[in-house]
């Protein structure tokens, strides 16, 4: 018996021993583990192997160290994002992996490895992650040594075992394809944003003809689809999207590969046409994609030959031409699908009703994009559906018309994002919106809405962090004084109809970033409280009826860097606490303001925009604004400034927009403007509100790489990015126009017009080739319109009216392309008109007049003949005008010969003037005595 006992606790503690690894792993593992720990490692003592001591030896318990346990070797290391990126490149001889010969599954991703010395004498490896490095080259995989290779006949020879390699974000060289060509054991390669450029990268890798997945994504790769490509028959996964491929989609690609269960052809410059019916015979067909596609592809989904033999479960077609011959209509192959996850399908044209049998037939259906088509009717959803996996839904700028179905709120109760902005709903916002309380972004802007927002939607939806009902008609107070929105980051209700007091209910958010109720009736002051929101970091109350003075606890707003409080009544100062030394956008125009220039910019070291137009204020442009040197737009226009331009704008080397006009400015105009680049300004960019980043999830999981089951809501509430929100007005063209967003960035302009400026028109500003608008009438400027003129390719707005320039108008500006007014009016310019070509034969007279010297259509012609005339004008001639053109004649001739007989008897009687007298009758009649 206790023989049994002892035997039966000997199997036990034998068991347990395997199930952690065995005996431990080996010696000469673990030495090569702490020799990789301290390659890796840093001075400051950071164990890459974290969960161990010092005094354990059985590696296979450390951390990242997966041993075989039955043979207790190493088969998986991952040292995934373990070295500080601070640290700098790493360069890791790869001898220091030689010991762990099982080695099966390696992942050194995202640690700023610069290069891999040496070869990975690893025969048994599987899996190498080296994603997210500085890689150019791939390391040099295991083969066989020359004598090893003696020893073997030709069908025995080796090449690498590796299945599978991500090489996705580095920084390959092209040539490092053909080293991956070699390994022709892959299975799965990923190489995307890996800054490749190879027009022919795709037919290197056509040899791999075991390939099964690959993913080439956001390089730079242009050309055609190769057809080659169209062998790699063992593809489940292809991903080629943001690239630069052009031409045709080669319809064998679609319907030779019959294995695919995943395709990505988005971001790419795709042409001619392409026929879904290509996919007919793709049984396994799962994902396909293609949006973004620049709208210069024809697809056809309404082939009456073809029926799929698949069920999808995300589709998304945007930015083509769908169906040309079909007007448009949405795919109807979709009827037949019904396990669909995720459908986009924005900017294709599509017209129709709301596709109601979508949501019927898929009730798993995750999200739904239709944006910006034609889509019209009204948005109709059945009472008795229920859509409870869906969280993301966006059907805006489309033609919807009618209410929001009552139920919305039941039917769709786990939405994350709702967005039917720029449509022609009406009527109320549903009630029931309040039962969906996982809500966190909701835009209904730019619709007909009216009445007051629901209590269960301001009470309830306590998730809400995005709110935007931004130009509707809706009523009440701004936000009801039950409003319980805690977590509401970005608050837009501008262009409604609220009135009365701002809300103190906005103080239960308390962490609002947002706040935007530009365009309403609010009235009294601007509370005390808003000095409480200490997150707030954008503040726009314009045209609105509030009045001064700003509260003292405004200063406590340390955060600001948008405040738009324009056309109000809340001057005529602002308080000396406030606190704009982080400020970048500020509009306080036609506020009453009055006095010199405000000292409370003062070292506004970030200020870009400076919006002071219609004020009061009055004396000299102070010097020290050219210690604004982040300032790009500055906007005076209409105050009473005098004194001369400051020559101190010119260090503001990003000015693009410069509005001094309708002032008392003085002065010649600085030359040294051109030194501001009036051009392009590149600022970060958004692609969009909340995106999403898709992975494939593999059938069989045999291959097991990316694998993430689901679409992954990733949520960046673009609309707290100040830079977005910022919006400028401008008069070019003849017209007030408001430029934001990568408009505004393009924008540029210079209006100096209705001052007092004297002297010549710098020809330096012929330097600024960027610039779009350029204002100088109205002024007293002298001397002749700059020929370096000809140099403003962009100029599309051109007024020099007004002023006392001459000379002939410089004929080399018919070569401004872009030029669409141009006015010189009321000036002394002369001689011919330019040539009536390009743009110059689009102005009329009016560009011209006032300039009586100037000559050639469409003004008068040179030769005295009205250019306006095709033929003489023609008169009656009668009998009565003969008689009184004779009478005319005679009468002048008497009256010369009357004058002449009397300038000779008032000179005759002086001797002297008879002499002259008589010599010049003799030169003119020889013959007389």
């Amino acid at each position: 018996m206790k023989c049994l006992i002892w035997c039966m606790w000997w199997t036990w503690a034998l068991l347990v021993l395997m199930g952690s690894g065995g005996m431990g792993c080996l010696e000469e593992e673990r030495n090569a583990l702490l020799g990789i720990e301290a390659a890796f490692n840093s001075s400051s003592g950071y164990s890459l192997l974290s969960g161990r001591d010092d005094n354990d030896s059985n590696c296979c318990g450390w951390e990242g160290v997966v041993c075989d346990n039955t043979t207790s070797r190493v088969a998986s290391l991952y040292l995934n994002y373990t070295r500080d990126s601070e640290l700098g490149a790493l360069v890791v001889n790869a001898s220091l992996f030689l010991p762990l010969e099982e080695l099966q599954v390696l992942d050194l991703s995202g640690n700023s490895l610069w290069d891999l010395n040496g070869t990975l004498h690893l025969k048994k490896l599987k899996r190498l992650n080296l994603s997210n490095n500085y890689l150019q080259q791939i390391p040099a995989l295991y083969k066989q040594t020359s004598v090893e290779a003696q020893n073997l006949s030709s069908n025995q020879l080796e090449g690498p075992n590796l299945e599978v390699l991500d090489l996705l974000g580095n920084k390959l060289a092209n040539d490092a394809l053909l080293d991956i060509a070699r390994i022709t054991s892959l299975k799965a390669l990923d190489i995307g944003f890996s800054g490749l450029s190879a027009s022919k990268l795709l037919e290197g890798l056509c040899e791999l003809r075991n390939l099964e997945e690959l993913h080439i994504s956001g390089n730079g790769v242009s050309g055609p689809l190769p057809l080659c490509s169209c062998n790699m028959t063992s593809l489940r996964a292809l991903d080629v999207q943001y690239n630069n491929f052009s031409g045709a989609i080669p319809s064998c690609l679609l319907n030779s590969l019959k294995s695919l269960e995943y395709i990505v052809l988005s971001g790419n410059a795709f042409e001619g046409s392409l026929s879904l019916a290509s996919l007919a015979n793709n049984s396994n067909l799962e994902v396909f994609q293609l949006h973004d596609n620049r709208h210069r592809l024809e697809v056809n989904t309404e082939d009456p030959t073809w029926s799929p033999s698949f069920q999808l479960k995300v589709f998304t077609l945007s930015n083509c031409v769908l169906n040309k011959d079909a007007n448009g209509i949405i795919p109807s192959f979709l009827k037949g699908q019904y396990n669909l996850r995720g459908v986009r399908l924005n900017h294709n044209g599509m017209k129709g009703n709301f596709p109601n049998w979508l949501l019927d037939n898929n009730v798993n259906l995750e999200w739904l994009e239709l944006t910006g088509n034609e889509l019209s009717g009204a948005f109709h959803l059945p009472s008795n559906l229920s859509l409870a996996n869906m969280w993301f839904f966006d059907g805006s700028a489309n033609n919807f018309e009618g209410e929001l179905p009552s139920s919305i709120g039941f039917i769709l109760p786990n939405l994350y994002y709702l967005n039917f902005s720029n449509n022609l709903l009406r009527g109320g916002i549903p009630p029931s919106m309040g039962n969906m309380q996982l809500l966190d972004s909701l835009d209904l802007s730019n619709n007909g809405f009216n009445g007051e927002i629901p209590e269960t939607l301001a009470k309830d939806c306590t998730s809400l962090i995005t709110l935007k009902l931004s130009h509707n008609n809706l009523q009440g107070q701004i936000l009801p004084r039950y409003a319980n929105l805690t977590n509401l980051r970005s608050l837009h209700m501008d262009n409604n109809c609220f009135r009365g007091d701002i809300s103190p209910s906005i103080l239960n958010s308390s962490f609002l970033v947002v706040l935007d109720a530009r365009h309403n009736f609010l009235s009294g002051t601007l509370p005390n409280w808003i000095g409480d929101i200490r997150s707030l970091q954008g503040l726009m109350l314009a045209s609105n009826l509030l009045g001064g003075p700003l509260p003292y606890s405004f200063c406590k707003l340390k955060s600001l860097e948008l405040l738009d409080l324009s056309s109000n009544n809340l001057g005529p100062n602002i308080p000396h606490c406030a606190n704009f030394t982080i400020m970048r956008f500020l509009h306080l125009s036609n506020d009453t303001l009055v006095g010199n220039f405000p000292n409370f910019l003062y070292g506004a070291s970030s200020i870009v925009t400076l919006d002071l137009r219609q004020n009061a204020l009055s004396g000299e442009i102070p010097r020290w604004i050219g210690s604004l040197r982040n300032l790009r737009i500055l906007l005076l226009q209409g105050n009473n400034f005098e004194g001369s331009i400051p020559p101190d704008l010119c260090l503001l080397e990003d000015m693009s927009i410069l509005d001094l006009s309708n002032n008392n400015l003085c002065g010649e105009i600085p030359s040294c403007l051109n030194s501001s680049p009036f051009g392009y300004f590149e600022s970060f960019t958004f692609l969009g509100e909340e995106y999403l980043i898709e992975y494939w999830e593999s059938r069989d999981k045999r291959v097991k790489f990316k694998l993430v089951s689901h679409y992954q809501y990733i949520e960046t509430v673009l609309s707290t990015c100040i830079d977005t929100l910022e919006e400028v007005n401008f008069i070019t063209k003849s017209r007030l126009e408001s430029y934001k967003g990568n408009i505004l960035n393009l924008m540029s302009g210079m209006d100096l017009s209705q001052n007092n400026l004297t002297g010549f028109i710098p020809p330096e500003l012929g330097y600024l080739r960027e610039l779009r608008a350029l204002n100088l009438s109205h002024n007293h400027l002298i001397g002749s319109i700059p020929g370096m003129f000809s140099n403003l390719q962009n100029v599309e707005s051109l007024d020099l009216s007004y002023n006392s320039l001459i000379g002939p108008i410089p004929p080399q500006l018919t070569n401004l392309y872009s030029l669409a007014i141009f006015s010189v009016a009321h000036n002394n310019l002369s001689g011919r008109m330019p040539d009536r070509k390009n743009q110059f034969g689009t102005f009329e007279e009016a560009s011209y007049r006032g300039n009586p010297l100037l000559c050639g259509p469409p003004l008068t012609s040179c030769d005295g003949s009205d250019q306006g005339s095709e033929t003489p004008p023609s008169f009656n001639h009668t009998e009565e005008d003969d008689s009184w053109s004779e009478a005319f004649l005679w009468s002048f001739v008497g009256s010369y010969v009357v004058a002449f007989l009397g300038v000779v008897l008032f000179l005759y009687p002086n001797s002297y003037y008879r002499y002259m007298l008589f010599n010049l009758v003799r030169k003119f009649i020889p013959s007389f005595p």
